[in-house]
């Protein structure tokens, strides 16, 4: 039987082929990744974890479970060596969103307080929108940016002595600037917080050496596994071993049933090839390439937030030239230019609209373009905003 699923898939493989892909979340994974995640471990079920495991296992709660075990124990050893830590790691979570989910559970109770950066100033959903469980389940507090878009260090710190929260989050979804995360954590330690950091975004430029480490500092990161590190979609919790036995529980039974091996071995060939020097040199070029397509739009007359970018991303505040995200996004759609609207520091319209763009360089890069690429992106960019705004 011919099915018609295949036809959806050969459409947005053509969509794929020909557009430019800009959104700083997404990224081409290799044809390894691709057969691993189609394989036939699909079928197989494997509740609970290995049992050579030191966090307490009881072990899986199926037969059969031999090859997987060793498949994830493999994975497991993989993520240590990109990340250079003895931390452990769960290679389970489903996504960045549930990984964030059992690591809050694994130290919190319902009800516990949180200090993260907000949603309007480029934190993630799940660092606490009231309408995401984590703003639903725990009692949140933000801090914010500077009047330039950096993370304001000193809200940090009188923020976290004002409300004492039990756990202090670093990360970004949209933050085109280096993180301290030993600012971070003497923070924590000073107000006896827990330290955990998303690093989904810039996991990538971690593993290469682009952005600073939060390993030997945070005591829980969460990461997606494909973004920057271009691999299966995703998720992976990394903490202290002293957190192992609570992290692990809090992933199965605690949020998860059971994992999916195929994607796991997804995860277990994106870190393969995260440790060869050609994905290093990948992320140093996608580095290059977001400064490069940065610079040209500042040389236009562009608002960046912040004034430019350290990692994969930058926003365009798009405020003076009238237009909404969403409609210049729906523009570029048409022009075969993928980005995403997205909320500036002190945005002034709402979340369906916006008053900017994000833009990241990781996926094109992985189609081998470089800096005169991406600039010559940037002014096709420019061109079809300016003739959006001549129609106005």
């Amino acid at each position: 039987m011919e099915s018609k699923v295949f036809d959806f898939i050969a459409r947005e493989q053509a969509r794929q082929d020909r557009n430019i892909e800009l959104i700083a979340s997404e990224n081409f994974v290799s044809e390894n990744v691709l057969r691993a995640v189609g394989s036939i471990l699909t079928n197989k079920y494997s509740e609970g974890y290995p049992v050579e495991r030191t966090s307490g296992s009881r072990g899986r709660y199926y037969g059969g479970c031999e090859v997987v075990n060793e498949l994830e124990e493999y994975c497991c050893d993989q993520w240590r060596r990109v990340f250079k830590t003895d931390y452990h790691v769960n290679v389970q979570p489903h996504s960045g969103s549930q990984a964030n989910m059992a690591a809050y559970l694994s130290v919190l109770k319902p009800g516990d307080r949180i200090l993260s950066m907000s949603l309007s100033n480029g934190g993630h959903l799940t660092h606490g929108s009231p309408v995401n469980f984590s703003g639903k389940l725990f009692e949140l507090h933000f801090y914010g940016v500077d009047a330039n878009g950096f993370i304001d260090m000193a809200d940090v710190r009188a923020k976290a002595l004002e409300v004492r929260p039990n756990l202090i989050l670093a990360g970004a979804s949209a933050y085109s600037r280096i993180i301290d995360f030993a600012a971070f954590a003497e923070i924590a330690k000073e107000v006896g917080a827990y330290f955990m950091v998303d690093m989904a975004h810039i996991a990538g430029l971690i593993a290469a050496g682009d952005h600073p480490s939060p390993f030997g500092l945070a005591d829980l990161i969460t990461t997606t596994t494909h973004k920057t590190l271009r691999g299966a979609r995703g998720g992976l919790i990394f903490c202290r071993p002293e957190l192992a036995k609570k992290v692990d529980s809090a992933v199965f039974p605690g949020t998860q049933g059971g994992p999916l091996q195929h994607v796991i071995a997804g995860k277990a060939v994106a870190a393969e090839e995260a440790l060869t020097e050609e994905y290093q040199e990948y992320i140093h070029q996608v580095v290059k390439n977001c400064r490069a397509m940065c610079e040209e739009f500042l040389r236009m007359g562009y608002k960046v937030v912040t004034g430019g970018t350290d990692n994969h991303l930058f926003l365009l505040d798009i405020t003076d030239t009238g237009l909404t995200g969403k409609a210049v996004q729906d523009e570029l759609d048409l022009h075969g230019i993928t980005l995403n609207k997205n909320t500036v520091p002190g945005e002034t319209r709402s979340p369906q609209l916006t008053s900017g763009v994000r833009i990241g360089t990781a996926a094109m890069t992985t189609k081998g373009y470089r800096e005169a690429e991406f600039i010559a992106v940037a002014r096709k960019i420019d061109a079809v905003i300016k003739e959006m705004q001549a129609k106005k």
